[in-house]
């Protein structure tokens, strides 16, 4: 079923709706007849792109994010709006800055895209979460990476269970983030559209520099009362090794 993301401007009282595919479904079909200069495969082209320039005239993922970043182009991020996305299981709804509902939006986009690099997000896709933190991030990637590693065990196949291929995805969606608001700046007056890719950079960040750290800090939710416990004892005696 599709997912709807209902944009009403609280300032006028205007609104835009677009549908996008969920990611058990086929995509709908793009809309834009003619793919913008910037969306061109040479274009600011990722340094690990795996595509060809021979055979790919145009970036997948920036070919589907090209109707979101013309609606939006002149549109600061900081506007007020209010945002309802709608999927056939449940409906979120948040009053937000502009920023993070696009945020939200072009994060689903891209994760369906047929970037080769950005297909790896399609578990997350396939669990999408509006207006999801850092620690939100941070759980639902371990937490999809460790189910794959559970598929892989079971099909006799190599698993990662110390995430260390987490770390190595994520180190390359920095790249490809770092290359789509290169392209997108081309397009945009106003803020919007690179306050949202600028997001997607920061969450891949936390993994792929400090996922260990961001993980202890999560730690104690996944334990018992007493394993908490121990945790909080154990880190309040390793804490005082070090106090002169």
């Amino acid at each position: 079923m599709s997912i709807t993301y209902l944009f009403k401007f609280l300032e006028d009282g205007s609104e835009l709706k677009i549908e996008t595919a969920s990611a058990s479904e086929q995509k709908i079909e793009r809309i834009n007849s003619s793919p913008a200069e910037w969306t061109k495969l040479e274009y600011c082209q990722c340094s690990n792109c795996p595509l060809k320039r021979s055979e790919v005239t145009h970036c997948p993922a920036a070919l589907d994010i090209q109707p979101i970043v013309e609606h939006f182009r002149e549109l600061p991020g900081f506007k007020k709006v209010s945002v309802t996305v709608i999927s056939h299981e449940r409906e979120y709804h948040k009053t937000t800055g502009l920023e993070e509902g696009l945020r939200s939006l072009m994060g689903l986009i891209m994760a369906n895209s047929d970037c080769p690099i950005l297909a790896n997000l399609k578990p997350m896709a396939f669990t999408h979460l509006p207006f999801a933190s850092q620690d939100e991030f941070i759980i639902r990637s371990a937490g999809t990476y460790l189910l794959r590693q559970y598929f892989n065990m079971r099909d006799k196949k190599e698993a990662d269970w110390e995430l260390s291929g987490l770390v190595s995805l994520n180190r390359e969606l920095q790249l490809v983030n770092q290359a789509i608001w290169q392209r997108v700046h081309s397009a945009c007056h106003g803020d919007s559209n690179l306050k949202a890719l600028l997001s997607f950079f920061t969450l891949s960040s936390s993994v792929s520099y400090s996922l260990q750290t961001q993980l202890n800090k999560l730690k104690s939710h996944f334990l018992n009362e007493t394993e908490s416990l121990e945790l909080f004892e154990t880190n309040i005696t390793e804490e005082s090794k070090w106090r002169p």
